[in-house]
């Protein structure tokens, strides 16, 4: 005899039907969503946890009861793993745009005692500002720079991967030439 199920799988929509059988037949999905995707149908086709944990190749019945329980709140971004441990992100995309923000700014020398940014002056830089992060380290920072395709360049610079300034040969001004194949090139 099982026992009672806590939290039972709620009523699937239409729409949702249809993904989570998209993504369960899927073979460009990742293993761990087609996994779950399978977990949830058998369950809404009035398996047991345990049953549903077996047809999905899975041995406990208590994950199936934790992804159930985590598709009734959130629906089908339930399939998507969460944070997998550590400590939680502090720094949202709001925090990461600020952060890149000031290190797209133009250093100025009186103000910020710079003319190229450094991890430790973007720091002092977004400690001090009135709208700043007042806790951000260096390593964030960096982070957030790597991500969105910044490079440490040897003139002691962050420059924006894919974007170079060239000066013009016969009229001398500086103009900002972007690569399109940037992104490709990233990767």
């Amino acid at each position: 005899m099982t026992r009672r199920q806590k939290d039972p799988l709620r009523e699937l929509t239409s729409e949702e039907q249809r993904w989570l059988v998209r993504v369960a037949r899927s073979y460009a999905e990742p293993a761990s969503h087609v996994a779950r995707a399978k977990a949830l149908l058998a369950v809404a086709g009035g398996k047991s946890y345990t049953e549903a944990a077996k047809a999905c190749g899975r041995r406990s019945g208590d994950a199936v009861s934790n992804l159930v329980a985590r598709f009734d709140r959130e629906g089908v971004l339930a399939l998507k793993p969460g944070h997998g441990g550590g400590p939680a992100p502090i720094y949202a995309s709001g925090e990461r745009e600020r952060i890149l923000a000031e290190a797209r700014r133009e250093p100025e020398r009186e103000k910020d005692g710079t003319a190229e940014w450094s991890l430790m002056t973007l720091r002092r830089a977004l400690r001090q500002a009135p709208d700043g992060l007042p806790e951000v380290s260096t390593y964030t920072i960096w982070k957030v720079l790597r991500e969105a395709g910044f490079s440490w360049q040897r003139s002691r610079s962050w420059c924006e991967t894919g974007k170079v300034k060239r000066k013009r040969r016969k009229s001398g001004e500086v103009v900002e030439v972007t690569d399109p194949d940037a992104e490709a090139k990233k990767i």
